[in-house]
């Protein structure tokens, strides 16, 4: 049986800003090595929106007199794609297969990388990640942000705020609440949470923008981060 993992690659360090092609670059050869070093390993790389998916859904709400819920997801959703497209023509030499937008389609899976993004509006591409762990029997989600562990608040407001190592579900979805906001900063997606915590898997948050880090998790040794259940 092959070993999958997914990977929700957070737009926070594909495209902060402006795509980070320094970033891209490293993670692309690191990977490129651990799939040469671990040919019957497959990835699902699902892909945020960062910045792209901020300044969009800033100016609507700048601009319309009452921002819909739904189009503000939409046009997330809509970065989500561009960032996961630049994702597959990078590893092109690893994924022949579409890029994934409905985790719930029929899904071809050929290479040892499959790339997928934002499917629709009520949660974030944490969930998608979430459904296609399930989908594949993957048993766990490797969560990359810009942030190295989750923390007991936000401590950029709280300065009390301390990181943890593991936490339950129970206790995390306390944290982060049940309900979805277009745009809401919070380690892992409510809805994503309750998928998660229903399907008995489990997640590691950490930076991805430490990739021996990252790569230390895909094979199993010490790594820094906060693992979730």
């Amino acid at each position: 049986m092959q070993n999958i993992t997914v990977l929700s690659l957070g737009g926070s360090i594909i495209a902060p800003d402006a795509v980070d092609h320094e970033f891209l670059k490293r993670f692309v050869a690191a990977m490129e090595k651990y799939l040469n070093d671990n040919p019957d390993h497959k990835v699902i790389l699902v892909t945020g929106g960062g910045a792209p998916a901020r300044n969009y859904q800033k100016a609507y709400k700048a601009i319309a007199e009452q921002p819909d819920a739904d189009l503000l997801d939409w046009l997330g959703i809509a970065a989500t794609h561009l960032n996961g497209t630049l994702v597959r023509s990078l590893f092109s030499r690893y994924c022949d297969d579409a890029l994934v937008t409905d985790p719930t389609a029929p899904i071809v899976f050929s290479g040892n990388i499959l790339v997928a993004a934002g499917w629709k509006p009520g949660f974030s591409s944490d969930t998608d990640a979430v459904f296609l762990a399930k989908r594949f029997g993957a048993r766990k989600v490797v969560n990359l942000s810009n942030i190295a562990k989750v923390y007991t608040a936000d401590p950029k407001v709280d300065p009390t705020a301390t990181p943890i190592d593991q936490i339950g579900w129970a206790d995390f979805r306390n944290m982060v609440g049940d309900t979805w906001i277009p745009g809401k900063n919070v380690p892992f997606d409510p809805i994503a949470s309750k998928e998660a915590q229903e399907g008995n898997l489990q997640v590691i948050c950490a930076d991805g923008r430490n990739i021996e880090n990252t790569f230390a998790i895909l094979r199993g040794e010490p790594f820094e981060g906060t693992v979730i259940g």
